[in-house]
Order: structure tokens, then sequence, then C-alpha cells
């Protein structure tokens, strides 16, 4: 199997569960974002994001989708609930929360604070940053008396909405997070899996706040 990542992306989720599960993987590590930098990556995938996972006919782009594959595909039922866990569906909720509710207004705050940053755009990327921090009102209330997500352990489920954490970190938006959460993070980001996923790469580091 193969992961194509940019460090401090989304793809982080999947290549930090490989590193969790100790899985055998080939790795292809690429500037941030690739279709700027590496203009022949669309040649691999067409659209020109990360992550990008191969496995034989297997194709994937999307990061939590990954982590839920290979836990389902290998059995790293460690890492993940069985289907008839009682908390199976709070699993997939979590899992897909991440993306769905929190890491799609970050992409936008990172848009058009960093990447296109004109004065006009200056209003939609707080009103995006302030849509994230109230979306986290859940985690914060579930954060209050849990350590973890699901089933008191940690599961893929909480790579994924660590990452969310860990970009909000990047956006300087982590000032605005319940310190619960913040606690969370740190927790989460102190394991060895993490660590050795994390210096994989080069950071990306966010150019000044326009």
């Amino acid at each position: 199997m193969k992961l194509w990542h940019c460090a401090g992306s989304r793809s982080l989720r999947p290549l930090w569960a490989l590193e969790e599960m100790g899985l055998d993987y080939d790795l292809e590590i690429l500037p941030f974002p690739p279709r700027v930098f590496k203009r022949d990556y669309v040649d691999v995938n067409s659209w020109g994001t990360v992550p990008y996972f191969v496995y034989g006919d297997v194709h994937m782009t999307e990061s939590s989708a990954i982590c839920q594959y290979l836990v389902d595909r290998y059995q790293q039922h460690d890492f993940g609930l069985q289907p008839d866990h009682p908390e199976y569906g709070a699993y997939l909720n979590w899992l897909h929360h991440a993306d769905a509710t929190l890491t799609f207004p970050q992409t936008i705050s990172m848009r058009y604070y960093y990447l296109e940053p004109t004065p006009e755009k200056q209003a939609v990327a707080d009103d995006y940053a302030k849509w994230f921090i109230a979306r986290l009102r859940r985690l914060n209330a579930h954060l209050e008396n849990h350590e973890y997500l699901v089933d008191n352990r940690f599961t893929v489920a909480d790579i994924a909405i660590c990452y969310a954490l860990i970009f909000a970190k990047a956006l300087k938006l982590d000032d605005r997070i319940k310190p619960q959460t913040l606690a969370y993070m740190e927790r989460l980001i102190e394991r060895p899996g993490y660590v050795r996923a994390h210096e994989l790469g080069e950071a990306h580091q966010m150019p000044e706040q326009g």
C-alpha cells in the first residue's frame, strides 16, 4: 500500500493510523499544496489533493475514510469498533464529524487568511473561524467527563478529531478552544504513533496572515 502525504495536512490522519497499527506502507511526501509545487502529481491524483491512498485496486482520497478502511480491512479493532458494539454509531459519527463538521470551515478560513488573503475576504475567513469554534460545542461538552470519544479508549475517531484541533492550532485559533479540549489534543499528540507520523516530512508553515 502507498500513501501520498503533505506534512501538516489531512493526510496526517491515515499516516498516524498506519503508524499506530504498525502496518507496512510506502510513503511519498509532497510539498504543500502539491497541485502548485508538484504539478505532475495530478497525473497520479487528478484532484491534486492529499491524502491519496492506493492498495491494489483500491484508490481513496478521504482521510477519515482511509482510517476506517484500515481498521476494517486489517481487522485492527484495537483502533476502532465493530458494528455490534453499542457505541458503533457514535464512533462513526465522530469519525466523520471530524471532516464534514470541523475541518470544512477551517479550510475556508485557511484559504482566505493565508493562501488568498484580500481585505474583502477577511470577513469571510473570520465568519468561518467563528463557525468552526461554535461547532466544537459537542466535543467540548463530551470532553468534560471523557478522556476519549468512545469506549473509554483511543480509536481512529480520536485521530480524525484531533487533527482538526492540530489544524486549528496551525491557524492560530487555539486561543478560542476550551481548556479540556486543548488538553485532549496535547494528550493525544504525545502518543509515539503521532510523534513518528509528525516527524515524517518538514512541517508546512503558514505564511503571515494577510
